[in-house]
């Protein structure tokens, strides 16, 4: 907006410049070719006078030495036939020669048209130019004074005003452009306030407002932002709350469930459930204190915020390898023997695996085999997750959050967790066929602290797929 102020201004005042100053300057070559000529008439009608006394040639020489103009008037005096009477005439009834004082720049043709025509007359010789200033005599003939003009004194001063014409306009536009560039700054300031406060309110800071000033829009745009960022507070505020109040709901069923888990037994089934119900009510408990939490927790990748892969993986696979022993289930787990850091907090892996590993015991037939593989690169650390399964016959309409296959009940919630985690260190998740024949979900996990990637439509990932380790997502391996 500031340039496009700027390049407008420039444009009108360029062309008001133009405008005026184009015909401002043909003016003033009119008028100094006026002056030269009325300077020219000036020393004509000086030398008028002595014509009409005498014609006598070294009387007409003086005369127009003494006018000062010898070298650029000349005198032209036609011959008499001797009939007339003049008082200046000595040769009484003869006729006289004719006269031709100085140096003669015009043509014959001319002279004799203006002294035909009685009138004062220019013409253009070698040089300049020539006033023809036909004189009466006293004799009854018509004497012609030519006075020379130079080009030079036609153009005379005309430079030195287009010149100062010209610097006139540069002022005009620099002085404009310098307002323009005031005025766009006024109305561009509170714009890009408005539109660093979206981004601070898009990457989760809620308190971002736009101080109201500026032009009308602009403030009013500013008003609206401020309005609808006080509802977006207010709103997560609610849904807080409300998942706080829905998930402390949970508390009393969980009581009786607990209570029902400690009269099971002993017993590997009885110690599961146990477990399994500690860690639902842990899980609870989670969410109750985050959702009252009056500021909303963002990620925090790269920022001290990490946990160890491989310990994890070794945890979740312990947890689930005793469930995986009662249905009959091979299990194979690799690449879990060294320590492998990622930017993600622990409990959000722990969710996103226990997720991917559910849908396994959810979805496949008793029997069915599943690995867990642990790639550790440069700057990527990949988590697949397989099994031996029938597959996901549509990979998209899976990664779709709240979209499953319908036949079974499945949501897609458990595949959107894993996709945000991902998702958050500027990874992505990818769905495939493995090598044991049924679903791979490979996890990549981005380690060089990239911006979190932003979802399109449909959940697909709008980022280029990383090149690196991108061979070991269908690579067969070894299996024990």
């Amino acid at each position: 907006m500031r340039w496009a102020l700027v390049k407008v201004c420039v444009a009108v005042t360029t062309m008001v410049v133009v405008a005026f100053a184009v015909p401002l300057g043909l003016v003033i070559r009119e008028m100094a070719r006026d002056r030269a000529f009325s300077n020219a008439e000036r020393e004509a009608a000086a030398i008028a006078p002595a014509l009409s006394i005498t014609t006598d040639r070294d009387e007409l020489e003086r005369v127009v030495a003494s006018a000062g103009s010898d070298a650029g008037m000349a005198v032209h005096i036609p011959a008499s036939d001797g009939d007339g009477s003049g008082s200046g005439g000595d040769d009484g009834g003869e006729g006289q020669q004719a006269v031709d004082i100085g140096r003669q720049r015009a043509a014959d043709k001319d002279i004799t048209t203006t002294r035909k025509l009685g009138r004062a007359s220019t013409t253009e010789v070698p040089g300049g130019s020539t006033l023809l200033q036909p004189v009466a005599l006293s004799s009854g003939e018509i004497a012609v004074v030519e006075v020379y003009v130079p080009e030079s004194e036609v153009t005379n001063g005309v430079a030195t005003a287009w010149a100062v014409l010209a610097g006139v306009g540069v002022a005009l536009i620099v002085g404009s452009v310098a307002v323009a560039d005031r005025l766009g700054v006024r109305m561009v300031q509170p714009a890009q306030r408005l539109v660093e406060s979206a981004h601070e309110l898009g990457e989760g800071k809620l308190g971002a407002r736009v101080p109201e000033e500026g032009p009308t829009e602009l403030r009013l745009a500013a008003v609206a932002f401020n309005s609808m960022a006080d509802q977006v507070v207010q709103l997560l505020a609610n849904e807080r709350e409300l998942a706080a109040d829905l998930s402390h709901r949970l508390r009393t069923p969980l009581t009786v469930l607990r209570l029902n888990a400690a009269s099971l037994g002993d017993g590997p089934a009885a110690e599961q459930t146990r477990a399994a119900v500690a860690q639902l009510e842990r899980e609870v408990d989670t969410i109750i204190r985050t959702a009252r939490d009056a500021k909303p927790q963002t990620a925090a990748v790269g920022a001290g915020v990490g946990c160890d892969a491989a310990e994890v993986v070794r945890e979740r696979m312990e947890f689930w390898s005793a469930l995986a022993e009662d249905e009959g289930r091979k299990v194979r787990v690799a690449g879990v023997d060294r320590p492998v850091r990622i930017p993600v907090a622990r409990a959000d892996l722990v969710a996103a695996l226990d997720a991917l590993l559910g849908n396994v015991f959810r979805h496949t037939a008793e029997g069915t085999a599943f690995a867990v593989d642990v790639h550790n690169g440069e700057d990527a650390v990949i988590v697949l997750v397989s099994d031996a399964g029938p597959g996901i016959a549509d990979p998209r309409a899976a990664m779709a959050r709240g979209r499953g296959s319908g036949a079974d009940g499945s949501t897609g919630l458990g595949l959107d967790i894993v996709s945000r985690l991902a998702e958050s260190t500027g990874g992505d998740v990818r769905i495939g066929r493995s090598v044991l024949g049924g679903t791979e979900v490979r996890i990549w996990i981005q380690l060089d602290g990239r911006e979190p990637v932003r979802r399109g439509h449909r959940g697909a990932v709008r980022r280029r797929r990383p090149t690196k380790l991108v061979s070991t997502f269908n690579r067969p391996r070894s299996h024990p």
